[in-house]
């Protein structure tokens, strides 16, 4: 009777145990937070509420500019290519606007001639991790390893030599991811203006798209868009004469970081 008991105690043991550790893993939480927020409208900025400003805010993250600065920031992501990132960048070239690309893995793997291209033509590309994992549920070391890998490989492709910014798929992270991209020399840029524009079975046209992005419009916008989207592609030029003509002036996430945080910019 008393071999049973052993025998049925000790993998209970090591089950606490074991259970202790992974839950003691983490110094911060890792509580999975998927952004959002609440959309700007009539020129007012879109509002995230305090407990994502001030976690935000914490590690140094980012999502939305000065108030009172009729400023926008043009993000795009890039997970893979669906035959429109050429257009948009002719676009950005003819407007004379800077953006800044979000790149996986497979975008650098597949299409290297378009990265060198956005290098070239003085955009910035940003970290979107090697495999577009939910980054709460992999290990520290996974994590810089995603990060890292796609920070070696634009290099390699582009000559670009440092890579600052950081986009956490699918707009999800936590405290410890925010804390690790952090350490590892991040900035994690958000959103304060997106639509539902990343389904390519669900394009609903050129005005759909310029109606979504302009009665979003706010002053310090960081603008979400995904080069996948067709309507996107066709309705970028529009917008940005448009909002032109509405005051707003299209500036690069460098400019908004030195702008806004010009204690975390270092001197050249």
């Amino acid at each position: 009777m008393k071999k049973w008991f052993w025998f049925l105690l000790i993998p209970v043991v090591c089950l606490f145990f074991s259970f202790s550790f992974q839950t003691s893993t983490y110094a911060v939480s890792n509580q999975p937070i998927h952004w959002g927020f609440s959309k700007g409208k009539n020129g007012q900025q879109a509002e995230a509420g305090k407990a994502y400003d001030e976690a935000l805010k914490k590690y140094g993250g980012v999502y939305k500019g000065n108030p009172h600065d009729k400023v926008l920031y043009l993000t795009f992501d890039n997970g893979y290519e669906n035959g429109y990132t050429a257009k948009i960048l002719d676009v950005l070239k003819e407007e004379k606007v800077p953006a800044i690309f979000f790149v996986t893995g497979h975008y650098l793997k597949s299409e290297p001639d378009l990265v060198k291209r956005m290098v070239k033509e003085g955009h910035i590309i940003g970290n979107h991790s090697w495999g577009h994992p939910d980054f709460t549920q992999v290990s520290d070391e996974k994590l810089r390893e995603e990060l890292e890998k796609v920070k070696t490989e634009t290099k390699r492709i582009t000559g670009q030599k440092e890579m600052k910014y950081l986009r956490p798929p699918r707009g999800v992270f936590s405290e410890r991811t925010l804390q690790l991209a952090k350490q590892e020399g991040y900035i994690d840029v958000l959103w304060s203006l997106a639509y539902y524009d990343w389904d390519i079975n669900r394009q609903q046209g050129t005005q759909y798209a310029y109606d979504n992005i302009m009665k979003q419009l706010h002053p310090g916008a960081i603008m979400l868009l995904h080069t996948v989207s067709k309507d996107n592609a066709n309705a970028l030029q529009k917008v940005i004469q448009d909002a032109k003509k509405q005051g707003y002036k299209f500036k690069s996430m460098d400019d908004f970081m030195k702008k806004e945080h010009p204690a975390t910019q270092e001197k050249d």
